[in-house]
This record gives C-alpha cells, sequence and structure tokens, in this order.
C-alpha cells in the first residue's frame, strides 16, 4: 500500500521502518519542524531514505484547514495515514482523504483514558491492566472504531518509563505493523467503541500535579508514580517545591528512623532515611521516594536531602581530563544549537529530550568501555560538571550513589595492616544488627578475641532479602546484560587479587588457615572460581527443540534459562572464603541474588568479600552477608517464603532439617554438599612412596578440616605394615606452630568445641580396640592445637570407622591381598559418597575400581585435586547438586519452556 505517515519521535520511526520492511511505499512523512535545530528522528530516517518530508508548523488556522497544506499532502495519492505518535491537530480533509482512511495509536485501552496524558492517567488510576488501542480515525476525541487492542499488567511500581518501554513501545510498533497488514489483507475490524466505562482525562501539567496528602498511600504512590517524569508530582516542603520521583510500596524491611521533613497537609511528616524518603498516606502506610527535584533543578538521592551536594568535586587524573572531553564532544552532537558546551551547561535546558538521554547513555558507554548509566543518572547530573563528576565517580567505583560507611577492626598482623569490617551487610551497607547484638570471634592460634561481630537477628534476615529482592526485581542487576554482568565479577576477581594477602592472613587469623596454604588455596581458588563463573555470564543458553506440529499451522518451541531470583547460601567454617566463592560465583553469574550467612565462629573474610563487592560496583542489595546462628538465622533463610534457592555446604544432620524447611515453606529448590566418609583403597602394586604422600594429603591437608578428606585407608594387606612405618615417619616430620608463620604444616583447629569433639572421638577408637599410632592428644600450648594422628587395626564395626572425623585423624584399616571386590565392599558401606580415591599402576584396575565406588568424586593416583571447571558434589547423603563446573550454574538456573504457533 502507498501510505502516509503522521506523526513523530523514537516511536514513529520504528513504526516507519517497520512498514517499509514490510514492503509498503511510505510515500511521504509528515512530522513536527525542528526544535532547537534538531530534526525529529521519524523524519531524520526519512530524509535518509530519500522519502519526501513534510514539517508543517500547523495543518489548520481558526479551525479550517489550510488550503496549500492539504495540497500537498493530496498530491501524494497516499492509501492509508498511519499516525503512530501525533500531537498536531490534522483536519478532517486529510484523515478522510486515503481509500482506507486513517489510523491512530493510542496508548491505553480504550474506552478508557481518552485523551492526552493516557499511560500517566493509567497509573495514577491504579489500574491492574494497560495497554494500547488502534483505531479507526474519526471527527471525535479518540473515539473511532477498534481495529486491534493488546493488554499488559500493570507492575506495582510501574512508571511511565517502565510501562512504555517494557511494553506499549516494542509491542505498539508490532501492533501498528500488524494493524496495517489486516487493513492491506482485507480483515481489518471495525468494532464501535462502548460508552460504557469510558473516561476522559486533560493533558496532565505542573500546576496541576500537586499531591493531595489526604489519600491513603498507595493513592500517593500513584500519583506520584503516574508523573514520573514528567511532569513530576510536587509539594512544598521547607520552604520550597520539592518534586519527587522514583516511588514504591516495597517497604518490606524498612524502619521509619531518620530526620523528620515536615510536609504541610501531610498526614505525618516524612522521614529521610538511609533508603530514601519515607512518606505516609492518611492510612498510615509507608511508600518510599528515592529522589528528589528541588526547585532550582537540582536532582538528589531521597536519602541526601539534608545532606545537599556537600561532597567535594574531585580532582581529574590526565586519563580522566581526556574523557571528560571525549563527552564533551557526545555533549556537543547532541546539542548542536549550543556554540560551546562548559561546566555549567544544562543538558535539558539546552533543548535536550528523552531521546537525547537514551543516545547519551548510549555514547557514554561506547566511550567508556560499557560503563552502565541509567537514564537516572542523567536526570540527577543535568549540568556538565555534575555529571562528569557523577561518570568519574563511576568509573572509579565510588560513585556518591554507592558511598558507604566502613567502621572497621585495624590489627598489624604478618606485616599488613588488616582493616576487617565486622558489621551486618545489607542493601549495600555495613549495619549493626537489631537490638546492636554482637558476639566474639576467636583466633584459634591462642585463644584470644579478634573482635566483637554483629549478631543477626530474624528481623535482620528479613532486611537481608527485601534488599536483595528488590535488586532483583527493580535494581540495576536485572537490568545489566550479561557481558557486563561478567565484568562486574571479573572485576570482583581482580580486586580479591589485590588484596590477596590481606584475605588469607584474615583466614590464618579467624581461622587458623595455614597462611601459605590459604594463599594458595582458600584465596587462590575463590579468585579462580569468580574468574571462571564471570566467563560464563554471557553463555547461559536455552536451545530450539523440534515438536509435533499443530497442522495446518506450525510450533516453535524453546528454552529460556532465568535466574531465581533471591537465594540463600549458607556456608561452613572450614575453607570459610573458598566455600563462599563455589556457591556466590555461580549464583551471580546465573542473575541471581544473594544472602550468605557464613560461618559463625568465621564471619570476616565474608564480611571482608562484601567491602570489595562494593569496590567492585556490584549494585546495592545483589551481595548481602549476614552472620549469626544456624537458628534463628539459617533457620529464616530456609523458612523465607521470597527465597527461592538455597546452597547449603554443612553436616548431614542439618542438610535434612534444611530440606525439611525449604519443602514446608515454599519447596523452594536446595541443594546439599553434606558429610563424607571418603574411602581411600591403596593396592599393593602402586608408587609407595606416592601413595605415603597423598595419603598424608588426603588426611591432613587443611588439618583435616576437608569435606572431602580420606575418612578411612584401607590398605592391602601386603604393604600395610611398610605403609603405616613411612607415614608415622612423615607425621613426626610435620611442623606444629603459628599459621603465619612460613614453615608451619600444620595449624590450629577451628575452634574449641571442634577440639573437644576430636578428642572425644580418639578416646572413643581406643576405647574400642583400634590402635593408636601417634598422636590423639590436644598439643600442650596456648590455641586449640591437635596432633595429627594415626590409627590402625581399626576394624569395620568400630565407630571411628563409620563416622567422620573432620580432623587430622588417619584412619587405616587392612584388606587381603588381591580381595578387589571384598574391599569394594567394604568401601561403600557406608552412607556417605563425597569422594573416594584409588592407588594402582593397573589402569584395568583402576578402572574398574573407579566404576565400582559409590562417590561423587574418584581420585586415581592423587586426591584433593578439585578444579574451578570440574562439577563438585557427593551421593547418598553426602547430599546432591554439584558446585564448580558448569553443573554448578544450572543449579542457580530454571528452565522455561516458550512454544509459539503461527
Amino acid at each position: 500500500m502507498k501510505i502516509a505517515v503522521i506523526g513523530q519521535s523514537l516511536f514513529g520511526q520504528e513504526v516507519y521502518c517497520q512498514l517499509r520492511k514490510e514492503g509498503h511505499e511510505v510515500v511521504g512523512v509528515f512530522t513536527i519542524p525542528d526544535k532547537d535545530g534538531k530534526p525529529d528522528p521519524l523524519g531524520l530516517a526519512a530524509e535518509k531514505d530519500g522519502v519526501p518530508v513534510f514539517k508543517f508548523s500547523r495543518w489548520r488556522a481558526q479551525g479550517q484547514a489550510l488550503p496549500e497544506v492539504v495540497a500537498k499532502y493530496q498530491a501524494l495519492g497516499a492509501e492509508l495515514n498511519v499516525l503512530p505518535f501525533c500531537s498536531q491537530f490534522i483536519p478532517m480533509e486529510v484523515i478522510n482523504a486515503p481509500r482506507h482512511g486513517s489510523i491512530i495509536y493510542h496508548p491505553s485501552l480504550l474506552p478508557r483514558h481518552r485523551g492526552a496524558s493516557a499511560i500517566n492517567w493509567t497509573l495514577i488510576h491504579g489500574d491492574k491492566k494497560g495497554g494500547f488501542s488502534i483505531f479507526w480515525a474519526d471527527d471525535g476525541l479518540d473515539t473511532g472504531d477498534l481495529l486491534l487492542q493488546k493488554e499488559c499488567e500493570v507492575l506495582p511500581d510501574d512508571t511511565v518509563s517502565t510501562l512504555y518501554n517494557r511494553f506499549l513501545f516494542p509491542e505498539g510498533i508490532k501492533g501498528m505493523v500488524q494493524a496495517v497488514r489486516l487493513i492491506a489483507e482485507g480483515t481489518a475490524p471495525r468494532l464501535r467503541q462502548p460508552e460504557e466505562g469510558a473516561t476522559y482525562e486533560g493533558i496532565q501539567k505542573k500546576e496541576t500535579a500537586r499531591i493531595n496528602w489526604d489519600q491513603p498511600a498507595e493513592a500517593i504512590h500513584n500519583w506520584i508514580r503516574g508523573n514520573d517524569k514528567v511532569p513530576g508530582a510536587w509539594t512544598e516542603a521547607c520552604g520550597q517545591k520539592l518534586t519527587f520521583f522514583n516511588s514504591t510500596l516495597n517497604t518490606s524491611g524498612l524502619v521509619a528512623q531518620g530526620e523528620a521533613l515536615p510536609i504541610p497537609g501531610a498526614h505525618r511528616p516524612g522521614m529521610v532515611t538511609k533508603a530514601g524518603l519515607i512518606l505516609f498516606g492518611n492510612d498510615d502506610r509507608m511508600l518510599l521516594v528515592k529522589n528528589i527535584q528541588l526547585e532550582d533543578g537540582k536532582m538528589m538521592p531521597a536519602s541526601q536531602f539534608f545532606k545537599g551536594s556537600a561532597s567535594s568535586a574531585l580532582e581529574l587524573t590526565e586519563a580522566e581530563l581526556a574523557t571528560a572531553e571525549a563527552v564533551r564532544s557526545s555533549w556537543m552532537r547532541i546539542l548542536p544549537n549550543i556554540p560551546e558546551v562548559e561546566d555549567s551547561t544544562d543538558f535539558f535546558k539546552s533543548g535536550a529530550a528523552s531521546v537525547d538521554v537514551v543516545r547519551l547513555v548510549e555514547e557514554v558507554k561506547e566511550l567508556c568501555d560499557g560503563l552502565e548509566l541509567e537514564n537516572e543518572d542523567v536526570y540527577m547530573a543535568t549540568t556538565f560538571g555534575d555529571f562528569i563528576q557523577l561518570l568519574v565517580r563511576k568509573l572509579r567505583g565510588e560513585d556518591e550513589d554507592s558511598e558507604c560507611v566502613i567502621n572497621y577492626v585495624e590489627r598489624t598482623v604478618n606485616k599488613l595492616t588488616l582493616q576487617m569490617p565486622y558489621q551486618l551487610f545489607i542493601g549495600g551497607e555495613f549495619v549493626d544488627a537489631e537490638g546492636s547484638k554482637t558476639y566474639n570471634t576467636i583466633n584459634p592460634t591462642d585463644g584470644s578475641v579478634i573482635c566483637q561481630v554483629s549478631l543477626a537477628q530474624v528481623s535482620d534476615v528479613d532486611k537481608a532479602v527485601a534488599a536483595a529482592k528488590e535488586a532483583f526485581e527493580n535494581g540495576l542487576w536485572g537490568k545489566i546484560n550479561a557481558r557486563d554482568r561478567g565484568r562486574l565479577l571479573y572485576k570482583l576477581a581482580d580486586l580479591m587479587e589485590q588484596h590477596q594477602e590481606e584475605l588469607a592472613t584474615i583466614e590464618a587469623l579467624d581461622a587458623g588457615a595455614v597462611y601459605t596454604l590459604a594463599l594458595k588455596t582458600h584465596v587462590g581458588m575463590s579468585i579462580q572460581t569468580f574468574r571462571y563463573f564471570a566467563g560464563w555470564c554471557d553463555k547461559i543458553q536455552g536451545a530450539t527443540i523440534p515438536i509435533n506440529q499443530a497442522r495446518p499451522n506450525r510450533n516453535l518451541t524453546l528454552t529460556k534459562k532465568e535466574p531465581f531470583g533471591v537465594c540463600g547460601i549458607v556456608i561452613p567454617w572450614n575453607y570459610p572464603l573458598m566455600m563462599l566463592s563455589w556457591k556466590t560465583a555461580a549464583c551471580l553469574a546465573a542473575g541471581n541474588t544473594v544472602v550468605i550467612k557464613p560461618a559463625q565462629v568465621t564471619p570476616l573474610t565474608a564480611l571482608k568479600f562484601a567491602e570489595l563487592t562494593l569496590k567492585a560496583g556490584i549494585p546495592k542489595g545483589v551481595v548481602n552477608i549476614i552472620p549469626g546462628t544456624g537458628s534463628p538465622v539459617g533457620q529464616r533463610l530456609s523458612d523465607h517464603p521470597d527465597v527461592r534457592k538455597i546452597g547449603f555446604t554443612g553436616s548431614t544432620e542439618v542438610g535434612k532439617h534444611i530440606m525439611k524447611s525449604c519443602a514446608l515453606s515454599n519447596v523452594k529448590k536446595v541443594s546439599l554438599e553434606l558429610g563424607g566418609k571418603s574411602p581411600l583403597i591403596i593396592f599393593a602394586d602402586c608408587d609407595l612412596n606416592k601413595a605415603v604422600q597423598m595419603g598424608m594429603s588426603s588426611v591432613f591437608f587443611n588439618k583435616g578440616e576437608n569435606c572431602i578428606a580420606a575418612g578411612r585407608l584401607f590398605v592391602e594387606d601386603s604393604i600395610h605394615d611398610q605403609f603405616v612405618q613411612k607415614v608415622v615417619e612423615e607425621v613426626k616430620k610435620m611442623k606444629i606452630g603459628n599459621p603465619l608463620d612460613r614453615d608451619t604444616n600444620h595449624g590450629p583447629q577451628n575452634h574449641e568445641a571442634h577440639l573437644k569433639k576430636l578428642m572425644e572421638y580418639c578416646q572413643r577408637g581406643v576405647k574400642e580396640g583400634a590402635t593408636l599410632v601417634c598422636g590423639g592428644s590436644q598439643v600442650p600450648r596456648p590455641g586449640f592445637f591437635f596432633q595429627p594422628t594415626v590409627f590402625t587395626d581399626v576394624e569395620d564395626h568400630m565407630y571411628i570407622a563409620k563416622e567422620e572425623s573432620f580432623g587430622p585423624i588417619m584412619i587405616i584399616s587392612r584388606f587381603a591381598d588381591g580381595d578387589m571386590d571384598a574391599v569394594l565392599s567394604r568401601a561403600n558401606a557406608t552412607e556417605f559418597g563425597l569422594a573416594s580415591g584409588v592407588f594402582t599402576r593397573d589402569i584395568n584396575k583402576a578402572l574398574y575400581v573407579s566404576d565400582k565406588l559409590q562417590a561423587g568424586t574418584v581420585f586415581v593416583n592423587t586426591y584433593n585435586k578439585t578444579d574451578v571447571a570440574a562439577p563438585f558434589g557427593g551421593f547418598k547423603q553426602s547430599g546432591f547438586g554439584k558446585d564448580l563446573g558448569e553443573e554448578a550454574l544450572n543449579e542457580y538456573l530454571r528452565v522455561k519452556t516458550v512454544t509459539f504457533e503461527y
């Protein structure tokens, strides 16, 4: 068809482009005159294509069509007028001229919200459904017959921008193209608009957008969001006109504590808090406003209202000055009517519109290596000088919005001055626990108190989950693309590497980890884990699936992998940072947000990690860390209805309880890495020296506090005595001492209660008749040191043969020469199945044994060889689900199937 497009804006441009792609001939484009020297996007696109463009300032004068305008239009011979978005009054001589008439897009479900500002009124009235109508133009105001309508859900915190960008813009373009297609096919309906339910509201202007405080919180929220961004809902307070933006009713976990803001006519004074400005309706319910515009046009976070703009200007480096000049050039391109962009140049007062905000954000992204600004950032810093300050702060990872006051405990240790956060980390801030509850965290090397740490309460869990939910549903984390998410995780890994000596020292101080091991494993593997999963972020893919066609139509079925939302992670005390990293890296790479409960006895590296997430630019609320007891903190995480996934490493007993809680609460997904009693079978044909070396490592690595530690060694009879002799010789060479000493092999056990359990474990072994070859006692020195211990003559019925010690205790049993199936039966006679191992030079034997061992990991002629790319997890009562590798990523993703018919 020959089509005349009458309208303006990016929406009009996209409709124009799509109609041309459909094969229609656009014979002319009618748009508005250039504004401040800038052409409208619709006219600009048409001019590039060589399509005639007309920019009439008006079509009528004194109610009559202008003959010269109508003549130019009629000369084109259009068969259909398409009005995607038009702010001008078009005379009926033009509307009725084409053979097929004229169709108009309107952003509401007519007959509701006829007239201007339809999107605003959809939100102001609190409509649960929104959408658009395409109708046949007549001489009424949005009263013509309906051709097509599409509806969508209006979300509780939608604004004009979010509703438009999510549905009205993309689906509206498709709807206009579909409507033209129906007209071309001769199947376009004409459905009379009902008058029942019809409403008409006028255009929203600044003078009419004043807030009426004598109404419920939900109505006030709807008024604010319905006027966000234009014209802006306002009130008078503090002697000036304040305009409110970014309102939400999601106030879960918020406490109305802060500085009062008296508002004339309001039911109660507002409250400026760290989260923003809390307002109250006449029903005493709260709503939260996150941004305020002052009367002079300055936009600021509501939380900063009483602080003003006190932060000092940054001094830019040479590289940053070069970036500033590149951005200045970008402003010049966007604002062609401005001869020179100075620090005081205001983006919007210089003629920029909303489309220019999008352009500026994209140009900055290209100039600054993918830096993701939000449109909101441009509105918050409208002058060039303020914009550059905001931009540089973001590039440095210290923008105002992410500034955080961190209280540290400082200790000079290991030739370093450690700065250790000790408060809960919730919503991007370090905060005290409810009631300022604290507890002591202990240095296991000497039993001294390192510092007091905030002790989370149930209410703190609720606050952390609310922060994570808000970050997932409404924050930047859910908006950035996957590659940028990966970039943030790479940056976090880089920061962990820069702080690796500090992190390893804290692990030694708080967990008793030998420093050299902590540097290589506790911290080193944590860094590798984040780098590995950062690389996965943009490789999370679904599939297309051939299904039976619904003849004569056809079908397309595809799957999408999506994050769960809020995940809870509960980590153990043996590898505090590494266990956090194994789960959290996969969780974040998948796009989730997380609430982490570190072990109560080892919270300090987790809290230091929280600080590094801020420096990396991870958005607020994505990571939350709440040290506390298993009950009530871990219990509340398991029970919480807004948590959709739990990842747990710990004992089988607690794992069963968590699994039950997850089932009873909301059937949340759970992955469990639980207890182990890993068998290590050593055959006579092995490399004995290597078997001794690896056998030692399998038991004594990390003081035996190792989930995959070999809980029982089966040694073939003909080499048993020689093996034991060599092991004892090696044990005697081990240096027990301060974990920060570089020549220490064996540090203190993690905490005193665990030390006592090891002593009881050894006493029971002796009582049942096992032979204690060496060790078995506490080392006579301050701290929680336990001797490396070796038991032989351990029979299958004994307690120490069946139960895990989780300490430096080697349990050795004999098996008859050549009796491979019998030893396999004994090795598998356990309810645990986390890991296992075999030493032999016979490849056939190794393959056979690895097939028969009932464990999630089998080591052959090695032990403890884990890698970030290799999945890790157990069988039987050692749990289910995997850490590490691609399989770990799938633990934090859910699969959605989508089927189309066409």
